[in-house]
């Protein structure tokens, strides 16, 4: 596994918008940045960045876009500005090539899943999920702001479980902050496993299989001594969504020597039927280890997440931690 350089002072963080572009909430994303400057770096900007389209431009402009900034040497870490629900079609546009050739920490939460997965188990170059470049305004919370800016540094922090969370996600109207108590779930007591880590937004996830970006068969072959830990960000399927898509997972062979199962909160939780979250991974994956409403995805904190990296991952009636190890 590949493992970019951390960022120093002075280093520049190239943003781009291969999703939706900043010019919805201007405040909020210059906001974010300024964070981030005040955190010792530059912003290196693209040109479709502030567009308020979503996407923000064409296919074609946005993937070579994203590309221009691992062909730029004076940019050294690259954020995806949000999400968003176009950000596949620029795939083909994307030079992976010249990303593995020149590799930088990428980071992105949602819809750049496609890309961060396909970086980490096609090119072998570990990624960091959980934080768009528009993610560091005041609505989210200083700690998972923090823990993120330290782990950027190389600083590669325990991240441990939330006292309270956000219900909502800051884009919503009745956003109210921390609202609710934080209480991880499982049906073990306890679950202590180390494994490579590897997942993000289901909804993109399931779009890659059998694709031209799937690569996971020869990620697991390559490191199946090691055991993976899956993670999934889940913002809208329904219950019933969420077992057939566990259900593709495993029968496309992702699951091959899978250690546990990661799930975060669900933004917009619904059924059809009347199934439960809870009884949909029972009858999905009830031979593999999990815990659900975990400090991952769309509602805050939300842990920082290392694709390729090694996790230790404990969990021990409703709360745990995960840490990462580059090995």
């Amino acid at each position: 596994m590949i493992y970019p350089k951390f960022l120093s002072p002075g280093d520049t963080i190239g943003v781009s918008a291969p999703s939706d572009g900043a010019g919805k909430n201007p405040e909020s994303f210059r906001e974010s940045l300024e964070y981030l400057k005040a955190s010792g770096w530059n912003i290196q900007e693209t040109a479709s960045l502030w567009s308020s389209s979503c996407p923000s431009a064409d296919p074609e402009t946005r993937g070579r876009e994203f590309s221009s900034l691992f062909e730029n040497p004076g940019v050294h870490a690259v954020m995806a500005a949000r999400g968003g629900d176009f950000l596949y079609d620029c795939l083909p546009y994307v030079n992976f090539e010249t990303m593995r050739s020149n590799p930088k920490w990428l980071l992105g939460a949602s819809d750049p899943t496609s890309l961060l997965f396909t970086y980490t188990a096609g090119y072998d170059v570990a990624t960091m999920y959980g934080r768009n470049a528009g993610s560091f305004d005041s609505t989210h919370l200083s700690e998972e702001k923090e823990n993120a800016i330290q782990i950027l540094k190389g600083n590669l922090i325990t991240q441990n479980s939330s006292i309270m969370h956000a219900s909502k996600a800051s884009f919503m109207e009745d956003y109210a902050g921390a609202d609710t108590v934080t209480e991880w779930k499982s049906p073990k007591a306890s679950i202590h496993v180390t494994g490579r880590c590897i997942g993000g937004c289901l909804e993109v996830l399931k779009d890659v299989i059998g694709t031209k970006y799937d690569h996971v068969h020869d990620f697991l072959k390559k490191y199946e001594s090691d055991g993976f830990l899956w993670y999934f960000d889940d913002f809208s399927l329904s219950a019933e969504g969420f077992y057939l898509t566990l259900l593709q997972f495993r029968n496309a062979g992702w699951f091959e020597h899978c250690k546990a199962i990661l799930i975060g909160r669900v933004l917009f939780p619904s059924s059809t039927t009347g199934l439960s979250y809870d009884a949909a991974f029972r009858k999905a994956i009830p031979d593999i280890p999990y815990v659900y409403e975990m400090d991952i995805g769309h509602t805050y904190p939300s842990f920082l997440m290392i694709n390729g990296a090694v996790a230790d991952f404990n969990y021990e009636n409703g709360k745990g931690s995960i840490s990462f190890e580059l090995k």
